[in-house]
């Protein structure tokens, strides 16, 4: 059993096991204490019909694995939603950070917004939260250099975004091939 740090970053690349550590420390904090809460803080949208099955699918596998835990869609106003989700005795889940990255970059509609102030918001709000909080997001900096100009400042952007929020948390967990490695642990 693993402790409880009052913030964990964890990341990896796609498919490493990210979300389910963080579903495994909801469901240890739950049954810690009847009082306890876990709400998951869900950035993805459904963009097309592939993203929406995948949402779908994530919505039916939290259920079963962390049953209790309440998810909140904020794909844009993260700061504000972990502001509001976080008390002593709830845990907050944050899944993504890359989507919620891409939903400041790349809209859906209207113009992409400097994501300085953002950032700077989502690292006031983690060192603020009364409670605990786990966020997910990942690591995509580890392959080729991207040849398009807006995919290099995506990679750019999201390199910054991590340093941010490895930064402003007490633990930062790489996951790879469902295995944890602590790069951080300042609890």
């Amino acid at each position: 059993m693993v402790e409880i740090a009052h913030s964990e970053f964890i990341l990896g690349g796609q498919r490493s096991g990210k979300s389910r550590r963080a579903e495994s420390l909801a469901r240890q904090w739950l049954d810690g204490a009847p009082a306890r809460q876990a709400v998951l803080i869900a950035t993805g949208q459904p963009w097309d019909d592939e993203m929406r099955e995948r949402i779908a699918r994530h919505q039916r596998d939290r259920a079963e694995r962390v049953p209790g835990m309440v998810t909140v869609e904020e794909p844009i106003a993260l700061a504000d939603a972990l502001h509001a989700g976080s008390t002593p005795h709830t845990l907050v889940v944050v899944d993504c950070l890359t989507l919620w990255l891409t939903n400041l970059l790349m809209p859906a509609a209207g113009e992409a917004v400097d994501v300085e102030a953002p950032r700077l918001a989502l690292c006031r709000a983690i060192a603020a939260a009364p409670g605990p909080v786990v966020l997910v997001g990942n690591e995509i900096g580890l392959g080729v250099i991207p040849l398009g100009r807006e995919v290099r400042a995506f990679v750019d952007a999201l390199g910054g975004l991590n340093q941010a929020v490895a930064a402003a948390c007490q633990r930062v967990t790489l996951m790879a091939a469902g295995l944890p490695l602590t790069l951080k642990d300042s609890s």
